[in-house]
């Protein structure tokens, strides 16, 4: 393990860092990695246009994290305490434990949705002009957007990267003839699932005890991450027979 800050030339992407890590550990996503480095444990160099290059040494501190997350069911301050010892010099990187892994709790089958997709993102301030320009949209489309309510700038008028892919899919789909109005249908549906949502949660994020809003944003999570699979089997099964009616 090495300390944050040496870095090898060029980088991997955040996808090759992915690819990486779950073959050992199959629920790991890009935003549980975005959520690990809006943390502190990592810290990958950021390329002019603002990409994500990660080195040998992100990946190891990377496999340390989730390895204790998943192994010894460690809070991240006392892995980042841990990272902290190892990177002065105070403590070393111990063999991986080889008794049996316990089994883990709240975890979602392979194929489906993880509730860490919905993990607060870290936070970044996109313009106007960068977000078309990465999602590859002219102005005319982006207004589109923005009349229809599908991306909505934050207070400060920037966007995040959600915005980026959401702009970037909504071009996808209009290469197939759907014009950004059709698309009201989709935000519909998500406002009335998250509603739902949020009616089961609201109760318990309410609780007098300290661990209340924790619980009901956990809750939050695995409960989009289902809806999110719901929806997904429920159009695999709806489009299935389309050609055929």
């Amino acid at each position: 393990m090495t300390a944050v800050g040496q870095q090898s030339p060029g980088g991997m992407s955040i996808g090759s860092v992915l690819d990486r890590l779950r073959p050992d550990f199959p629920d790991v996503t890009i935003s549980k990695i975005r959520f690990l480095e809006a943390e502190g444990l990592i810290s990958p160099e950021r390329t002019p246009s603002g990409y994500r290059r990660f080195s040998v040494s992100d990946c190891e501190r990377l496999r340390f994290v989730l390895t204790a997350q998943r192994d010894q069911y460690l809070p991240l301050k006392v892995i980042k305490e841990q990272l902290e010892a190892i990177d002065s010099g105070v403590a070393r990187v111990e063999s991986a434990d080889p008794s049996p892994r316990r089994p883990r709790t709240l975890s979602v089958a392979p194929g489906e949705v993880s509730p860490e997709e919905f993990l607060a993102d870290r936070e970044v301030r996109i313009s106007k002009s960068d977000l078309m320009e990465r999602a590859g949209i002219d102005d005319t489309f982006m207004t589109e957007l923005l009349r229809a309510g599908l991306i909505v700038p934050g207070q400060a008028g920037f966007y995040d990267e959600g915005s980026v892919v959401l702009a970037r899919t909504a071009y996808a789909m209009s290469q197939f003839g759907l014009e950004v109005r059709h698309l009201r249908a989709f935000k519909l549906a998500a406002d009335r699932e998250a509603g739902l949502v949020a009616q089961i949660a609201g109760p318990v994020a309410k609780g007098r005890d300290a661990g209340a809003r924790d619980r009901a944003e956990e809750m939050i999570r695995e409960l989009a991450a289902l809806s999110l699979t719901l929806h997904t089997c429920l159009v695999k099964a709806a489009v299935r027979g389309a050609l055929d009616r």
